[in-house]
């Protein structure tokens, strides 16, 4: 405990917040990797208030006797939570290990959430604190359901510091009891920052964008994003007595920006969208290519509802450019069928992103760009007019199944920004010699659907 108490203590005294919410994290830092372990065999169930009460009541303490009171609880929570999670790790829980360890983390959350009420709370340097508990308050809560959920019997988990991820996913879980919980005691945080009336210097409010961040990755894990509405509702009600948000971390408002651009996307306001969105990525660190990837996988087909227009290749990194350059490729060449193709191939990862609507809604670019093909091939650059019958061909013609995989007639160079008019050389070549041989084009699609989608690219 000495040397816990002792970093306490220095963070104290040189207001370092990192420091303070790092000490309260349940993995041991890679420095030392017994420190937790160490910590917990250093007292007992009988004597751990007294002896985190002789460390925080030290000659060397400042705290005002609330603040100390409070951290005392806080630690006497910490080390019976650590003790669940090295009980775990040493499988000594055989079915409910998850569920003891969220448990006992909840009680130090709320532990925490007392410590920064009323006028003599914890002051708004220590917010790091609050950070660290909600992060891995979320993460056993998950951990928890999944556990409720597969009834896993083993008993043994292993606390890495890249083991334990907040990857933002669509919920898999028929029931999640914990991760509603966890949600609830988030929102009592998120309350606590908006509604603080202290001095800017000194507010909580400062924290108010983390916790929103951290609200919104809960609220997309239950599948429940229309309550992340109500935070924006709440942050655009106090915006006059918020400071702006360029004095804010900047790692705060690329996340928050990313979800108020993912929010947008799904209620298909795709203007929005793209100005969050582009907001984001412009900020992001030019390393932090993951987040790179999060924003481009909506920052992409945004683009496409609201320019019309495909990205370049450039712009793509390559996870994303593999998730839509088949995609992209049907519909720069009109060819129907590939993006058919090409949409069922990817269904799964679509689905799980949530953009599959927005993409399926690109069957309309597609359709757009068949059209400009077709007008090509029809030879009469003067006049801008295209025959039914020339046009329903095309499309009988874009609909039919087309070699390999769907590719056999579309170049893969398919991200320039000017269309290149070598890319359509096979394609006028097929044609030509399908119509040379007196090959008909034949499609479900009758007459009167053709007209009907040229009166819908009218109406567009």
């Amino acid at each position: 405990m000495d040397t816990i108490f002792h970093i306490f203590h220095h963070a104290q005294y040189t207001r370092d917040g990192s420091v303070l919410g790092n000490l309260l994290s349940p993995i041991p830092p890679t420095g030392d990797p017994s420190l937790l372990q160490r910590f917990y065999k250093d007292s007992n169930v009988f004597d751990i208030q007294s002896d985190i009460t002789q460390y925080i009541k030290s000659p060397q303490s400042t705290l005002p006797k609330e603040q100390r009171n409070a951290w005392i609880d806080i630690y006497v929570a910490y080390w019976k939570a650590i003790g669940e999670i090295l009980r775990a790790e040493s499988g000594n829980h055989r079915n409910d290990w998850a569920i003891k360890v969220y448990e006992a983390w909840k009680e130090v959350m709320n532990l925490v959430i007392r410590g920064y009420g009323g006028s003599s709370g914890f002051q708004s340097w220590t917010l790091p604190v609050l950070y660290t508990a909600g992060k891995y308050l979320r993460v056993f809560a998950i951990k928890a359901d999944e556990e409720q959920a597969a009834k896993v019997g083993n008993g043994a988990v292993k606390m890495e510091n890249d083991g334990i991820g907040d990857d933002v996913t669509s919920g898999g879980f028929e029931k999640n009891e914990r991760l509603e919980d966890a949600a609830r005691v988030i929102n009592r945080v998120f309350t606590l920052c908006i509604s603080d009336r202290a001095p800017m210097e000194e507010s909580r409010k400062w924290g108010l964008y983390h916790t929103t961040n951290l609200l919104f990755k809960t609220y997309f894990k239950l599948n429940s994003i229309s309550l992340s509405k109500n935070c924006l509702r709440a942050i655009q009600a106090s915006a006059t007595d918020m400071p702006p948000m360029s004095h804010f971390p900047k790692a705060h408002i690329v996340t928050f920006k990313y979800y108020v651009g993912v929010i947008h996307f799904l209620d298909e306001e795709y203007h929005k969208a793209e100005e969050n969105l582009t907001a984001a990525y412009r900020m992001c660190h030019k390393d932090a290519q993951t987040n790179k990837d999060l924003i481009l996988t909506y920052l992409v087909p945004t683009n496409l509802h609201t320019t019309r227009h495909l990205p370049p290749m450039g712009f793509l990194t390559t996870p994303v450019y593999h998730l839509f350059s088949g995609l992209c490729a049907a519909v720069h060449h009109g060819a129907l069928s590939c993006f058919t193709h090409e949409l069922a191939l990817q269904e799964n990862k679509f689905v799980k992103r949530r953009i599959y609507l927005s993409l399926e809604r690109c069957r309309e670019l597609c359709l757009r760009n068949l059209l400009k093909n077709c007008w090509i091939l029809a030879g009469d650059k003067e006049k801008p007019r295209v025959k039914v019958k020339e046009w329903a061909a095309a499309v009988r013609w874009s609909c039919k199944e087309t070699g390999e995989g769907g590719y056999k007639y579309l170049p893969r160079r398919v991200f320039d920004q000017k269309p290149n008019r070598r890319d359509t050389t096979e394609f006028e070549d097929d044609v030509r010699k399908r119509k040379e041989a007196g090959e008909r084009f034949e499609s479900e699609m009758d007459d009167d659907e053709v007209e009907c989608l040229i009166s819908g690219l009218i109406y567009k």
